[in-house]
């Protein structure tokens, strides 16, 4: 239990309910959960479920009809075929990685993931005894890494590779061409799997257009895809996720799911079916707000001295450098919830990689945002007054 991670979001949040109890109003932008509500129609069909005995234990890899659902959207949005037996239900997309990362790394096992990354990835490569190796997420590189110095980092020890596009924290997204190259590196070590975690593949802009690595040949017969329905329906609460893999993996994957959680419950699978099948409008005006809140919060957090904001062409956070503010991230974060009232992320949130940056989540208002951008305006000038004896 010492090599045990957490997720600082939900640390922060706490912090700031805390805060908000003492009657502190507090700007939320640091959890990365939609602010929008189910949609009616998933709703309905998880309360029909209900009515119709959805109630009982199903099957450790989900209900048939659901991984069917599964794997036909899966064909469609992937360009590859998939079968029901190549598909897992999951409470959530957390037991993908966990089960996965369990299933597949010994101790001494090598790792490699992104940093700054999702915190659960080196929380269970350190927890099952394997070693991360972290792949550099650069600025510089439009928050991408650079494929040269991933091919420098396998070695004959090896086990998994971890993509995320598009990514948390920074927003980063690979383009067909970057998947590309990764191919190319990976067919010179064909013993690598590959856990692709493509849960925000639906929260695009512009012109950007999600590919899967699972579509270049011979890449999904060692590919985890991990996605679900937190994110692109609003379905947090839920706990819905999903794998698809090797059928060999899948089996051990739902004996990994027997021990630990039975199933995924029933009820929640059948309204899953309905957002995969059911009318998709809510999604792309879902999407279409967050676009409109990335462009208030990157404009609002450039106009703040000492700090630059990369505009991000995916999910909805943004990842903006704060290095000529002189303090350290975790200091800035901290400062920000205390004297300003606003929930944000140090970057080492998500690797020592991260340091020099915040991560802010603009699932929130456009009216909050603006406050926030406000209230940080007001409050980093008294930061850059601050003595080191005072910090």
């Amino acid at each position: 239990m010492l090599t045990i991670g957490t997720e600082t979001a939900f640390e922060v949040l706490a912090r700031a309910r805390a805060m908000e109890a003492q009657g502190k109003k507090i700007i939320h932008l640091q959890i990365g959960e939609p602010d929008f509500d189910t949609p009616k129609n998933i709703r309905e069909a998880g309360k029909l479920a209900i009515d119709k005995g959805f109630t009982h234990y199903g099957p450790s890899a989900g209900l048939p009809q659901t991984r069917t659902a599964v794997a036909e959207y899966l064909t469609k949005t992937r360009g590859v075929k998939f079968e029901r037996d190549e598909i897992i239900i999951m409470p959530g997309g957390k037991p993908v990685m966990f089960f996965t990362i369990l299933a597949l790394v010994n101790p001494g096992d090598e790792v490699i993931y992104p940093n700054p990354g999702f915190p659960i990835y080196e929380s269970m490569i350190k927890f099952v005894g394997g070693k991360p190796v972290p792949l550099p997420i650069r600025e510089e590189n439009d928050f991408n890494f650079d494929p040269q110095e991933l091919e420098k980092l396998i070695t004959p020890k090896t086990k998994l590779f971890i993509i995320n596009s598009p990514a948390n924290p920074t927003g980063g997204f690979l383009e067909k061409e970057d998947l590309a190259k990764i191919v190319q590196i990976m067919a010179r070590h064909p013993d690598v799997a590959i856990l692709s975690d493509e849960i925000y593949s639906r929260i695009l802009y512009g012109d950007a257009v999600h590919h899967s690595i699972t579509e270049f040949p011979g890449m999904k017969e060692r590919t985890i895809i991990l996605d679900g329905f937190s994110k692109t329906y609003a379905m947090t609460g839920w706990r819905l996720g999903y794998a698809a893999a090797p059928k060999e993996l899948i089996l051990k994957l739902a004996t990994l799911a027997t021990n630990c959680h039975s199933c995924t419950a029933s009820f929640s699978q059948i309204a899953a079916i309905e957002a995969l099948q059911g009318p998709q409008e809510s999604v792309d005006q879902m999407v279409a707000e967050f676009k409109r809140r990335r462009d208030v919060i990157v404009e609002g957090l450039n106009s703040l001295p000492g700090v630059s904001c990369h505009t991000p062409k995916a999910a909805f956070y943004v990842f903006p450098n704060v290095k000529k503010l002189g303090r350290s991230s975790k200091e800035i974060a901290d400062f920000l919830l205390l004297e300003a009232g606003v929930a944000c992320l140090a970057g080492t949130s998500f690797g020592s990689l991260g340091e020099g940056y915040l991560r802010f989540s603009y699932a929130n208002s456009v009216e909050n945002i603006r406050a926030g951008i406000q209230k940080m305006a007001e409050a980093l000038p008294r930061l850059a007054q601050r003595t080191p004896a005072a910090r």
